[in-house]
């Protein structure tokens, strides 16, 4: 595809076995990692923060599909020596930066940039942390363009969950409130190596120029207290936020469940407390 060896070869050459303390699962299908840079895409002018590139498989679809510049964030330094040779083929474009994504400010990597885009396959154990962490972002809107993220089956369904579904959260609310989300495919275990025991999805998310007018601070409170007790009505599981007086001051009826709430339910509910 681009003139480099083949992945099994680079992981070989290296001595890339994944390491599951790392939740490292390389995505090795070229067809699969095309078509998550053509999600994020059109890449031409964009700035791409890619964070677990692994072997670089990810990181060299972006090249190939033209993004000016990526930034990929590699906590792994067994995985350094392949990357530098990526960086080699594809000169002033590609920039390695070596240390641990939670750890990482990416506000300021993405510093003077205009169209920057986060394209991950992430590892799995710290995936919906940094999720959180860029749907918190502020200012607001953030820094970045879109995330195009790899996730578990199981939490990308939870990410773009609708009311009144089992899969619908906090996490749902705090996406739904600041993002459009969607999952845009899903994969099976037998694309990565080694394989997971469960199935994977990409979300694709673009952030709402506009969210509905609420402190995160508030909205987190309502939350965490609604689905903390998601099986009892709501005057009781938000009791210690006002219970049956907050609900009546938004005008939802109290014997009502956290999940048959929407975003804006959850809003109205924060800007009262």
């Amino acid at each position: 595809m681009d003139g480099l060896p083949p992945l099994r070869a680079v992981i070989a050459a290296h001595g890339l076995a994944a390491k599951k303390s790392l939740g490292q699962n390389f995505l090795l299908d070229l067809n699969i990692t095309g078509k998550i840079a053509r999600i994020a895409g059109p890449l031409e002018r964009a700035t791409v923060i890619e964070v677990g590139p692994g072997p670089g498989g990810l990181t060299r679809a972006l090249l190939h599909a033209g993004a000016a510049r990526v930034i990929a964030v590699e906590r792994d330094e067994r995985c350094l020596p392949a990357l530098a040779e990526i960086e080699a083929h594809y000169p002033g474009r590609l920039t390695v930066v070596s240390g641990d994504a939670l750890e990482t400010d990416f506000a300021a990597l993405a510093a003077g940039h205009d169209d920057v885009r986060i394209v991950a396959n992430l590892p799995y154990n710290i995936g919906t942390e940094l999720l959180t962490g860029w749907l918190t972002a502020e200012p607001w809107p953030p820094f970045y363009r879109s995330l195009t993220l790899m996730f578990q089956k199981e939490v990308a369904q939870r990410i773009v969950a609708r009311p009144g579904t089992p899969a619908f959260g906090r996490l749902a609310v705090l996406a739904g409130w600041r993002a459009e989300a969607q999952i845009a495919f899903e994969l099976p275990p037998q694309a990565f190596s080694p394989p997971p025991k469960v199935s994977s999805a990409v979300v694709h998310l673009v952030p709402r120029p506009a969210p509905e007018p609420c402190a995160l601070g508030k909205l987190e409170r309502v939350t965490q207290a609604a689905f903390g007790q998601r099986r009892k009505m709501l005057r009781q599981s938000l009791k210690s936020l006002g219970g049956e007086a907050l609900l009546e001051r938004a005008g939802i009826d109290a014997t009502r469940r956290a999940e048959t709430l929407d975003v804006s339910d959850f809003v109205r509910l924060a800007n009262l407390i």
